[in-house]
């Protein structure tokens, strides 16, 4: 080994000449003046007019690993300029291994190795070097670095390490590449190979140090196969009611190659049907997803052909040459008929309807269709979940909507429901639509003052002054644009003492027309204001505004509008008015009392006089009960001579004493009118309870020896056409010519009426 040392540090030595030459950062520089020998000159001050050298020129020290001499090794010298060798400079070093691997003479500047150094452990020192003024201790040239490099000797066999070594060569790698690689190698036919491997050091020095070690060689997948479609042609079958966004089929293109080159991207080619379908990628099993974009409909179009490319997701650009990575193949879509509900013309129907329209007025009409090969009627019904008051109705199988009760805008401004159609055919297959119907407001109420006004007027108000201004409001829905006129009543036009200002922005003003008001002439006043509205029909009303005349100061501010301010100015307090009021109310009681009185004893001296009732004439104005006042008269005791008999007592005169009544002889059935007149006649002339006075006997007797019974309207009937006169026939030669007139049409001639 020392041998090897030193014949190296030799060979070394002889290879650089002993030198070191230093590298020179300004290239103009010559070699020559520089000194031939290891040493880092630390170049000084100069004088003014000299050209100043750069300090610290630097270069790389050089030393042998495994050194094994019994000196330190000597690695290089530094040296500054304005070292004169007098003493007079020291020399410091620091960085890596500064003191532990690497010593420096302080006087000279001489560095050397002090132990054994080893390339493989590290390759390379830095080192900082300065030289210092041994008196000031204060630095004569700056800081700099500098690097001693460990010179490598072949002191190590090769080795293998970790073996076996496992390699991966690409498939279809060219001759060359890996110089074990064989022509054509190709992952599919075999994936992995084994090689022995020699390694041998051929440095000589040591003999020819060498090695053994197994490669496994495993082959890496390349993408040098295209996808390929099994077959050409693929077919599949979609209901027209599949949703959208739900996969109709599946299809499939296959890839020898492993991995992400085996990744297939899948793309629909523009063509017939193309746009109603997508087609998307299966991660897991590399197929391809057809999935409906839009709806289906037999009856439009039954069936779609398109074409679908399958081509690789990662490409590899050495094997483009190869051909396109993609293949082709065709779908054919047939789509199948599924029974399905009735479709309405409209997604949503929108209807006008005025207000107070007829119950039973038509406002529009919806439609259905089934559009299936088969049609079938459809018929229309309201949802009433959403209709529960049934303000509509609809027609089976017009569907006309029409109006099931009065609609008021005010109350309910828009309906909304909806209306369900179905198929005769197949009453479960139904659909829905909604209905929006807005009630359209109809002008009906008449504008009014919005709010009550207090409107005053001042005693010392001006012609011209407003006094008020007043605003209307309508129950109706207003119409963007609305107006409210004012004008004063014609009645009310004739000499006014205010009249109606119109501003025209649905305001007007309570003008004054007269030059001062008073309170004692006239406390109130009341103006009728017409105000009309700009809709259609035109409504307008009369509005009665109430004006109080106040008392003002100079400035128009109402001090007082009551009744008490008007006998202010007189000087009477409150508590006199209200004494005064006192003394009033007193006096009217009074007069009332006294005239009580009076009347009173009025009516006590004429209940006295009314015991002598032969000289007095005694005059009722007493109306009587009615016809509920039973005890006043009996009129059936007139028209029913039997009754008459039982009532013993005379109920239109107060009796002075009770008296027996006398026995009267009973009515015959067969009596005349003239005789029954005449028999009552006598009765009452020698009747000696009888007033004093003429009275008028009523008789409503109608006799009881008539064959036709009675004849009196009372008990006939309402109606001539609920009569039967064949009777009259029966009656005799008298009534005849009433059998005639009443009985059958065929036997009444009228020209014997006269």
């Amino acid at each position: 080994m020392l041998t090897r040392n030193c014949l190296s540090l030799l060979l070394w030595v002889l290879f650089d000449g002993g030198l070191l030459t230093p590298l020179q950062p300004q290239p103009q520089q010559t070699l020559a003046t520089e000194p031939r020998e290891n040493v880092i000159h630390l170049p000084g001050q100069r004088s003014h007019f000299q050209r100043v050298k750069r300090g610290w020129v630097w270069n790389q020290f050089f030393v042998l690993e495994e050194y094994m001499g019994s000196e330190p090794q000597y690695v290089g010298k530094l040296h500054s300029d304005l070292d004169k060798g007098e003493g007079t400079v020291k020399y410091t070093l620091s960085g890596d291994g500064a003191g532990t691997v690497f010593t420096i003479d302080e006087t000279t500047g001489d560095i050397h190795a002090i132990r054994s150094l080893d390339r493989e452990e590290k390759p390379f020192y830095t080192l900082r070097a300065q030289a210092v003024d041994i008196e000031t201790r204060k630095p004569l040239e700056p800081e700099s670095e500098f690097i001693i490099k460990v010179q490598d000797i072949n002191d190590n066999e090769p080795k293998f390490l970790d073996g076996p070594y496992v390699a991966t060569v690409p498939e279809m790698s060219p001759v060359g590449v890996i110089r074990t690689a064989l022509p054509n190698m190709d992952r599919e036919v075999k994936e992995q190979y084994q090689v022995l491997i020699q390694a041998k050091d051929m440095g000589g020095q040591l003999g020819g140090l060498a090695g053994t070690t197994i490669v496994n060689i495993t082959l890496t997948d390349v993408n040098d196969n295209p996808p390929r479609f099994p077959k050409s042609i693929f077919h599949l079958k979609v209901p027209e009611s599949s949703p959208v966004g739900s996969a109709i089929g599946r299809i499939r293109a296959v890839d020898p190659d492993f991995g992400q080159n085996a990744e297939i991207e899948y793309n629909i080619v523009p063509g017939d049907g193309g746009n109603l379908f997508d087609i998307v990628t299966d991660e897991e099993t590399q197929e391809g997803v057809i999935k409906l974009k839009k709806p289906l409909d037999f009856e439009t179009k039954k069936a779609y052909t398109f074409k679908v490319e399958a081509s690789n997701l990662h490409l590899d650009h050495r094997f483009h040459s190869a051909g396109p990575f993609k293949d082709t193949a065709t779908v054919k879509i047939s789509v199948l008929d599924v029974d399905e509900p009735p479709v309405f013309s409209k997604p949503l129907y929108t209807m006008e309807v005025y207000e107070d329209t007829p119950v039973g007025t038509i406002i529009g009409a919806v439609t259905a269709q089934d559009l299936d090969v088969g049609s079938s009627a459809v018929r229309y019904f309201i949802d009433w979940k959403s209709d529960g008051d049934s303000y509509f109705t609809i027609d089976g199988n017009e569907g006309t909507i029409a109006t099931n009760e009065l609609l008021d805008r005010e109350s309910t401004a828009q309906y909304n429901f909806s209306i369900i159609a179905s198929k005769v055919s197949n009453p479960l297959l139904t659909s829905k639509v909604n209905i929006l119907i807005n009630v359209l407001d109809v002008n009906e109420f008449p504008p009014e003052i919005s709010v009550p006004y207090e409107t005053a007027v001042c005693e010392n108000a001006k012609p011209g002054q407003i006094i008020q201004i007043v605003s209307a409001a309508d129950r109706d829905l207003s119409p963007a644009g609305q107006h409210f006129s004012f004008r004063l009543a014609p009645e009310a036009a004739i000499k006014p003492n205010f009249t109606v200002r119109d501003f025209r922005n649905n305001t007007a003003g309570i003008e004054a027309r007269r030059n001062g008001y008073s309170r004692r002439q006239q406390e109130l006043y009341f103006l009728p204001v017409i105000i009309e509205d700009s809709s259609y029909p035109v409504q307008s009303s009369t509005n009665t505004m109430t004006i109080r005349v106040c008392r003002c100061d100079s400035d128009g501010t109402i001090l007082s509008c009551n009744v008490e301010a008007i006998f202010l100015p007189v000087g009477l307090s409150t508590g006199a008015l209200i004494a005064i009021l006192l003394c009033i109310i007193i006096l009217l009681a009074i007069v009332v009392l006294y005239v009580a009185l009076r009347r009173q004893k009025k009516k006590d001296t004429l209940m006295t006089s009314k015991e002598d009732i032969r000289d007095n004439v005694i005059h009722y104005d007493d109306e009587g009960g009615g016809e509920e006042d039973t005890q006043a008269f009996d009129i059936g005791a007139l028209r029913n001579p039997k009754v008459i008999e039982e009532n013993k007592i005379r109920r239109d005169i107060k009796p002075d004493s009770l008296c027996l009544p006398r026995q009267r002889p009973p009515v015959e059935d067969n009596t005349d009118i003239r005789d029954f007149i005449h028999q009552r006649l006598q009765e009452n002339d020698l009747d000696p309870t009888a007033p004093p006075y003429d009275s008028l006997a009523t008789y409503a007797y109608e006799g009881s020896g008539s064959v036709a019974e009675s004849l009196s309207s009372i008990d006939s009937l309402t109606t001539e056409a609920d009569q039967d006169y064949d009777y009259l026939t029966d009656w005799g030669p008298r009534f005849k010519v009433l059998a005639d007139m009443f009985g059958e049409e065929e036997s009444y001639n009228s020209d014997k009426v006269t």
